[in-house]
């Protein structure tokens, strides 16, 4: 998994499987952009006009929890 803040673009982009083509994008709503690989799997999420959907101080820190 790969996970990018590209603030010049003010979007988010994560990369859940690093290794399978994309085949197809869909965007499922205005700015929430779903990848799908040849299986129809969800394999990247990019989240765009980050700074319209979360406040400022939770677009500066990232906390990852694994269990």
């Amino acid at each position: 998994m790969k996970i990018t803040l590209n603030r010049d673009d003010d979007a988010l982009y994560i990369r859940l499987d690093t290794t399978a083509p994309i085949i197809e994008s869909e965007e499922v709503e205005p700015g929430v952009v779903l990848d799908f690989d040849a299986s129809g799997r969800v394999v990247a999420i990019e989240v765009r006009a980050l700074s319209e959907r979360f406040p400022a101080g939770e677009r500066n820190s990232m906390d990852v929890e694994t269990i």
